[in-house]
């Protein structure tokens, strides 16, 4: 199976990336040079939804690890959602991601936004 993606430029510097497939060591370069164009000062909030990813390799982890340290560098917030179980087993087993940037579900995501932006 291949990897497909849509990204959604939203207003406010909100942009999402949908992801459907295999996120594996064929796919990856391509969400790579997707994800790498992402400018994190014209988009601070860089989300990533998983609902429809159904398998992720250490080389497709390693594609997602690479883009959240752009956008930190960049000062921009690398977040994922819905992310499928046999995914998430894989991210709780190597525990590389903050769990408060992994969100079950897009509830979940807005109200820790509505909360932050509070915050702020």
């Amino acid at each position: 199976m291949s990897l497909n993606f849509e990204i959604i430029k939203g207003n406010h510097g909100r942009c999402q990336i949908e992801l459907t497939g295999r996120l594996d060591t064929h796919t990856w370069p391509q969400l790579e040079s997707v994800l790498a164009g992402l400018d994190g000062k014209e988009f601070s909030l860089q989300i990533v939804d998983m609902a429809n990813l159904d398998y992720i390799s250490s080389a497709g982890l390693r594609c997602l690890f690479k883009a959240r340290k752009s956008a930190v560098a960049a000062g921009a917030a690398f977040l994922l959602v819905n992310l499928q179980p046999q995914v998430q087993k894989v991210l709780d087993i190597i525990k590389a991601l903050p769990a408060n940037e992994i969100f079950a579900n897009n509830l979940e995501l807005e109200e820790y936004l509505l909360k932050v932006q509070k915050q702020a």
